[in-house]
């Protein structure tokens, strides 16, 4: 079936975003780095911000258990900016050329308090003819209800969509639910990979 819109996933697909830009020089040793990033401020902790928790019952939570990383914590919300490595071109440049002849939309997991901050920062958040914030939904990939809020509101069909995310699981969920799919990873020219669907 003709590919009619395409559904991009943003974090590792269209931004650049990696907790280790702005803590890799925070630590002492590589160990302690690790750890905070594996056991204080791991990726459950921030998937319940993505999910709708407020970052400061995050922090709050953690401040309890580790207060010896309480700087480190509530710098995790203070200068998230700092995560963020920047628009991956080679990526956002398609969007001009899809979009003359699809309907293109954003389905993020991401943090309803942060993501003011990268969509006033990227004008190509704004080419986009709609995005699904889960932490505004309160629902979060892989969970098939974020994925049928999508296609209602947008009023769109899974086997005329292409949905790309660097996210297996993401991926998965999506192919399910008769999406065509591309499982994007860092060295694919996903300009090539559209080739074979649109």
């Amino acid at each position: 079936m003709e590919i009619k819109n395409i559904v991009f996933d943003f974090g590792g697909v269209l931004i650049d975003w990696n907790p280790e830009y702005l803590f890799r020089d925070a630590f002492k040793n590589e160990e302690e780095f690790v750890f905070f990033l594996n056991q204080v401020c791991n990726a459950d902790w921030n998937q319940k911000q993505d999910k709708g928790r407020l970052f400061a019952d995050g922090v709050a939570e953690l401040t309890i258990k580790f207060p010896q990383y309480k700087t480190e914590i509530e710098n995790y919300y203070t200068h998230w900016i700092k995560m963020i490595g920047g628009e991956i071109v080679e990526n956002t440049s398609l969007i001009k050329d899809l979009k003359k002849k699809h309907k293109l939309y954003g389905l993020t997991n991401w943090s309803s308090e942060t993501f003011p901050l990268v969509y006033e920062k990227y004008s190509f958040f704004k080419e986009l003819d709609g995005i699904i914030v889960s932490g505004r939904e309160k629902m979060i990939k892989p969970n098939r209800n974020i994925y049928e809020l999508l296609l209602s509101r947008h009023d769109i069909l899974p086997e005329e969509s292409l949905f790309i995310d660097d996210n297996e699981a993401n991926i998965t969920a999506a192919k399910e639910m008769g999406f065509q799919v591309i499982h994007y990873k860092n060295s694919m020219d996903l300009k090539s990979e559209l080739k074979k669907f649109i």
